[in-house]
């Protein structure tokens, strides 16, 4: 028996491979096929192209591209199969095989969609955006989108909300400086002002999702109280404290009055809690062992 697809419909689904005749593969001019408008992918990193190149000058392509005609100039457009039409372009080729399918717009988004997902080689920005462009072009529900790749329609919402984030957060995940997860959490919290701050954290101490989801539960719980005002610090204090955030890697702080003060070093689970007591604990015996020498 077949295994089904993991991702709902799936590719197979879409075009029937027990209808494709082997004969209707054609070879296509690469100047002849315009690439989709619709592409849900928009990050074609050059080194990975070049090695797909590579192959294709050793293999040729393997599988063909999608396209379905379009009556314009150029005659086709490309529905799957991007990358392979730029790798193959790198490696000097003029034509590539082609399947040509009737496909409606919809259709098209789904297959290139799908096509990408079953490879992971979409971000999740692009994920949700291609999720808003079956929800807001072609009029589908979540729980439509949810069905065709095979998620549940929770997953389908928690993606969407990324592109509610503000800009900031958007660029940090398209760079790779937070992860998905990063930015769901960030997302909890009630205003951008606070997850703004709450990035900075991250970046600042490199917190994993766990740490991070910590920091935000910690946040909401706290509601953020207002700081009380104390002296500015002298710059030989300020050393001490940047020596000390860079030793203990978390946030340090040093609140004064006129009766003295509190030195307050923070921390956002129980595993930092017991490094930062270790650390701690460990400079003392050692500051002992310098004195008894």
């Amino acid at each position: 028996m077949a295994r089904r697809s993991g991702l709902g419909r799936g590719l197979d689904a879409l075009i029937p491979r027990t209808t494709v005749d082997p004969d209707a593969i054609r070879e296509i001019a690469l100047d002849d096929i315009a690439p989709n408008p619709r592409q849900p992918r928009q990050s074609f990193p050059e080194e990975s192209l070049q090695e797909l190149a590579e192959s294709i000058r050793t293999h040729g392509i393997i599988q063909p591209l999608v396209v379905t005609y379009s009556g314009g100039k150029p005659p086709y457009q490309l529905v799957a199969g991007e990358r392979r039409w730029r790798a193959a372009r790198l490696a000097g080729l003029t034509t590539v095989p082609a399947l040509v399918r009737d496909l409606s717009p919809k259709d098209a988004v789904e297959i290139a969609l799908i096509e990408n997902l079953q490879r992971a080689d979409l971000s999740a920005l692009e994920t949700a955006a291609a999720y808003r462009t079956l929800i807001e072009e072609f009029g589908l529900t979540q729980a439509e989108v949810a069905a065709r790749v095979g998620k549940s329609r929770s997953a389908i919402a928690n993606t969407l909300r990324l592109l509610e984030a503000p800009e900031t957060i958007q660029r940090a995940l398209a760079m790779g400086d937070i992860t998905e997860g990063h930015a769901r959490a960030l997302l909890s919290l009630p205003d951008t002002a606070s997850q703004l701050a709450a990035l900075q954290e991250i970046r600042q101490r490199s917190l994993t999702v766990r740490q991070t989801e910590e920091l935000v539960r910690r946040w909401i719980r706290e509601k953020k109280p207002p700081r009380r005002t104390s002296s500015p610090l002298s710059p030989e204090i300020e050393h001490v404290l940047d020596a000390l955030r860079s030793r203990l890697r978390t946030k340090v702080e040093l609140r004064t009055s006129s009766r003295g003060g509190r030195l307050i070093i923070h921390y956002y689970s129980a595993e930092e809690l017991a490094r930062l007591i270790d650390e701690l604990l460990r400079q003392a015996h050692n500051d002992h062992l310098v004195e008894l020498g």
